[in-house]
């Protein structure tokens, strides 16, 4: 690769240049409702830049996920060597209908809308890239190919297989969820977990109370002792987000169910953090009372040692076109998690700086489209002069 300035200005001016067309591209993505529960319009998504990317000459291939939208696998063979995965995902955190009352608009230089920034911005961004690459004539890499989750919105459970044996192959992972308000790209995260516990006691009318057993009390009295596990100092969070249950004002609660979020700095942490959780789930309730629970840590940690070459990488394309680029270690997890947990070079936030991402407030900086996508083009064009800590030379694609 030529990794200079001027390399660098000519895939600026590429990018640049079709402005228009990728604010199209843009609008044309946040007006199709794609909430993970959502299959229909997770597929629109999924069709929509399958469209956009055998324009460019890349092959596409549709693998079906019952009860969520397709996973997509667009890819390209090169002349180079090298394999770059860019993984992004094709559902948001809207339902359907959001659209209607929450079009896309550009106004003083954002654009708003559901998804536009988590991550429909980084998915134009990573189109253009790749078209901006290919039109200056790069070939400097074996193997691009990008993958799309239907269901990382809701921890990519039934994908997590599947991003691990495609980023298992990879020499690189470059990850499209979007950049912090303040431009940094995301180094490292931590761990995150997610349990839902249920309980089934037995209903009465409370002129009856005694022949009841309350399965929301049982869940209930949990609470603070969770809760009380949250260590700010140290990065450990319990954080019970949901608890629901009951069927009416004057009858004791039958069933009831808890949602619980934890999160630490590293996957030891995250261990010990989970094993102290249990002890209190599995406290006993007395025998009229049963209780179910499920889950467990959905997002192994990131560490930053799995980014820093991609990152000095990245960095230097930002110096050359005069961007500020931070880093940030993030406490969310992503799909990006699960490469980095296998030691595969990972660069994470490489999409468009983004204000209250999953938020009716999601915005993006409309420039930062154009210069991220530059940065994340010389990313997978300097990929020759990496020197990586791993190798998968001998790992074929799945």
């Amino acid at each position: 690769m030529q990794n200079t300035t001027v390399y660098i200005s000519e895939l600026n001016h590429a990018i640049a240049s079709r402005r228009r067309a990728s604010l199209a591209a843009l609008e044309e993505l946040v007006a199709i409702d794609s909430g993970s529960y959502d299959p229909a319009g997770v597929d629109r998504v999924g069709d929509t830049l399958e469209a956009h990317w055998q324009a460019i000459g890349f092959s596409t291939e549709r693998l079906p996920l019952p009860g969520f939208g397709d996973r997509r696998i667009f890819r390209k063979t090169l002349g180079g060597h090298g394999r770059v995965l860019i993984l992004g995902h094709l559902d948001t955190v809207w339902p359907a209908g959001t659209v209607a009352d929450w079009p896309y608009r550009e106004e003083e230089g954002l654009a708003h809308g559901p998804g536009v920034g988590d991550m429909k911005g980084g998915l134009v961004m990573a189109c253009e890239a790749v078209r901006a690459l290919l039109e200056t004539g790069f070939d400097g890499v074996g193997e691009i190919r990008h993958i799309l989750v239907p269901d990382e919105e809701l921890g990519s459970a039934a994908s997590r297989a599947w991003i691990e044996a495609e980023a298992g192959a990879a020499d690189i992972v470059l990850v499209l969820e979007p950049a912090r308000a303040n431009g940094a790209v995301v180094v490292g995260r931590g761990a995150v977990g997610a349990i839902i516990m249920r309980a089934t006691g037995i209903s009465a009318h409370t002129v009856n109370l005694a022949e009841g057993a309350s399965a929301l009390r049982a869940l209930a009295d949990m609470v603070a002792p969770l809760e009380s596990l949250t260590d700010l100092g140290r990065g450990n969070i319990v954080n019970v987000g949901m608890l629901k249950g009951g069927d009416a004002r004057q009858v004791v609660p039958p069933s009831a169910e808890m949602h619980i979020d934890l999160r630490a700095r590293t996957g030891e942490a995250v261990e010990r953090l989970l094993s102290r959780v249990m002890d209190i789930l599995r406290t006993p309730q007395g025998p009229r009372v049963t209780i179910e629970i499920g889950g467990g840590i959905t997002r192994p940690a990131f560490p930053r040692s799995a980014s820093a070459a991609l990152y000095a990488s990245a960095a230097r394309a930002a110096d050359a076109l005069g961007i500020d680029y931070p880093a940030v270690e993030s406490g969310g997890g992503s799909d990006g998690s699960f490469a980095a947990a296998l030691g595969r070079p990972t660069l994470d936030g490489l999409g468009p700086v983004c204000f209250d991402s999953c938020s009716r407030r999601e915005r993006i900086v409309i420039d930062s489209l154009f210069d991220r996508a530059t940065i994340l083009a010389a990313l997978i064009a300097d990929l020759p002069n990496l020197q990586l800590s791993t190798s998968t030379g001998a790992r074929p694609w799945v």
